[in-house]
């Protein structure tokens, strides 16, 4: 029997890459060659505070792999399938922003349903839908904080489970 998730085990998982950032463009440019790596079953989580630039990854992901639809932020709606206009796997990008409890309220999204045949990417994720499956792959994102003009992200991808294991993500640039 599986031990139950916990965050003790996440910190054992060691980041595959570190990257800076100076632009919005730069980090639609990073889920569009994170895309490349990405295949149906796939579950991302987006971290990072208000602003940071999970939805503009969201952007570069579901540019990358070619889905209908402009990915924009889906706070009201929570989740939204953008399907595939290239034979290749749906996105669903789901914001858990305003979701208060764990796995329990995603439920009734249905993702376990969505997820082996889609990429799932999960704004304000953590803690919440990591049980949806053992490989994901989280992304944080931390903005330069204050009010400033200052447009730097640093980015950092960690790959949990065997699925991630020598999956490239060390290679990655924006």
């Amino acid at each position: 029997m599986e031990a139950p998730h916990s965050p003790a085990a996440e910190t054992a998982h060691q980041p595959a890459a570190r990257l800076t950032l100076t632009s919005p463009e730069q980090t639609q440019e990073l889920g569009r060659r994170l895309a490349e790596l990405l295949r149906p079953g796939d579950l991302v989580l987006l971290t990072g505070e208000l602003g940071a630039g999970k939805t503009t990854l969201a952007r570069g992901l579901g540019e990358g792999l070619g889905v209908r639809g402009a990915v924009t932020s889906p706070t009201f709606v929570i989740a939204r399938v953008h399907p595939s206009l290239v034979g290749g796997p749906a996105l669903v990008h789901v914001d858990a922003y305003r979701l208060g409890g764990g796995l329990d309220e995603m439920e009734d999204l249905d993702l376990d349903v969505s997820l082996p045949e889609s990429v799932v990417v999960v704004e304000w994720g953590d803690g919440r839908v990591e049980d949806l499956s053992e490989d994901r792959l989280h992304v944080v994102i931390h903005r330069v904080a204050g009010n400033t003009d200052d447009d730097r992200r640093r980015v950092t991808l960690t790959g949990v489970g065997p699925r991630w294991a020598g999956a490239g993500l060390a290679g990655l640039t924006a």
